[in-house]
């Protein structure tokens, strides 16, 4: 049988068919059954979400109906405010309660009273792409084997995950080098990292404003159109899947660098179906990229702007840092003005000079990581992880240095039974398009499969 999607699940709930309190029941038991494994959570509010759920049913049968998203379980990343529930930003202490107030992106889901489940684990200070955090345990990748754990990507580690173990049907990420599309695409999931600048970063505990940006996580293009739609605020329309005849330019400077064998296999298989659906590929090399990676293999700008909010608000947490996350921030010391405006000016001429690559294609693929999740345990060595890191980050990165936006959905699993995936670029503001490829594109793959073997919600 298969997982119904939001729309279908909100029709359901408008025509009586379920109930919001059924839904979030099973959302509750499912979190019961396997957090204590995968630990996808740092705060859980499941209580609360079964007595919100009540009152949606209570509102639902009068015939007030405030959007879409309405009484659907949503997880939220640990680093937006959400009335009344703690935020940590993956810290070793709560942030002080005026951080709990809800910015823009969170109260456009609370208006329609989506139901937040809890808040997901993160990377502290989401300074990372592979999930780890010595504070509140690195979650687990429910793909891994029980003998040795794999990282679940991150930043927005529990986001991925939340949404495999079916607490969730859509997941509030942010994304300053990948942090919504790695985890998305370990753990068979999909995600939309939003345009720099389209949606308000007010509400969020900053990393890189420079480079931050909301994301969503949802288990479908199909669900991340909706949900994008729903919260929006410049109202996005509906999404339809584009027409056939594509014109996809696959890029084939340094993204494929280092790739896994497995996943070339599966991002190339990928490409062969999207080809014999109609689309035209055409090979192109991405201006500017190596610019891009001098500057990002630097540091960028993550590192000073990350220690210039500790300096100016929290100077005494820097000393209890995750070690992989003070390593970077004390190595911002290094890093004068003049250096930081000069990367700035590089990412600034080269996003104004790799849009004409554009000139001749509609849109970007690449494969989203080059490399497997790795093992946890062998990223305890510094070096290993600096060097995982990196590669995990590489490909998804590129992107947030432009300003553009991007989409990653499922192409199958790799040599290590990890999930692989297909990485679809556009230029700024072109989500909904961006989207309605990413449906067409969907619906020519397919969708990821049902991991944990759950009763559908």
């Amino acid at each position: 049988m298969p997982v119904k999607s939001i729309a279908q699940l909100a029709n359901d709930l408008r025509e009586g068919a379920i109930t919001c309190r059924e839904l979030m029941a099973a959302a509750v038991d499912r979190y019961a059954a396997t957090e204590p494994r995968l630990n996808a959570y740092r705060s859980w509010a499941g209580d609360r979400a079964l007595a919100q759920a009540d009152a949606v049913d209570t509102l639902l049968a009068t015939g007030v109906d405030l959007g879409p998203l309405m009484g659907l379980p949503v997880s939220v990343k640990d680093l937006y405010g959400v009335p009344g529930l703690p935020v940590f930003g993956g810290t070793d202490t709560a942030f002080p309660p005026d951080w709990e107030t809800a910015g823009p992106v969170v109260s456009a889901l609370l208006a329609q009273l989506g139901i937040v489940t809890g808040k997901t684990q993160t990377v502290e200070f989401a300074f990372g792409g592979l999930g780890t955090n010595p504070h509140a345990g690195t979650p687990l990748n429910p793909w891994s084997g029980p003998h040795a754990p794999r990282a679940p990507g991150g930043s927005s580690s529990g986001a991925g995950i939340s949404l495999v173990q079916g607490s969730a049907l859509l997941a509030l990420g942010t994304d300053t080098a990948g942090s919504v599309r790695i985890p998305a695409s370990f753990n068979g999931q999909t995600a939309l990292k939003i345009t720099h600048g389209r949606w308000s970063l007010d509400g969020i505990i900053p990393l890189s404003p420079s480079l931050d940006t909301p994301g969503l996580l949802a288990r479908t293009i199909e669900d991340l159109a909706v949900a994008f739609a729903a919260l929006d605020p410049d109202g996005g329309r509906p999404v339809v899947a584009a027409e056939t005849g594509l014109r996809l330019g696959v890029v084939r400077n340094v993204v494929w660098d280092g790739i896994d064998d497995s996943i070339a296999q599966n991002t190339s298989s990928a490409l062969r179906a999207l080809e014999g659906a109609g689309a035209t590929l055409n090979d192109v090399e991405l201006p500017c990229a190596a610019a891009l990676l001098e500057v990002f293999r630097a540091g960028g700008l993550a590192a000073p702007e990350l220690r210039a909010f500790l300096d100016r608000n929290f100077p005494e947490r820097i000393e209890r840092l995750d070690p992989a996350v003070m390593a970077r921030v004390q190595a911002a010391d290094e890093i004068g003005a003049t250096e930081y405006l000069r990367r700035r000016a590089v990412l600034a001429e080269s996003g104004q000079t790799a849009r004409r690559v554009f000139d001749t294609v509609d849109f970007l693929v690449t494969p989203t990581v080059p490399v497997s999740a790795p093992v946890v345990a062998d990223l305890a060595d510094p070096e290993t992880y600096r060097a995982a890191n990196m590669l995990a980050l590489r490909n998804t990165a590129i992107v947030n240095l432009l300003g553009w936006c991007a989409i990653t959905l499922p192409t199958g699993l790799d040599a290590n039974g990890i999930p692989s995936g297909l990485q679809i670029i556009a230029g700024p503001g072109q989500e909904e398009r961006l989207l309605a490829v990413g449906l067409a594109v969907e619906n020519i793959l397919g969708q990821g499969p049902d991991l944990l073997g759950l009763p559908p919600l």
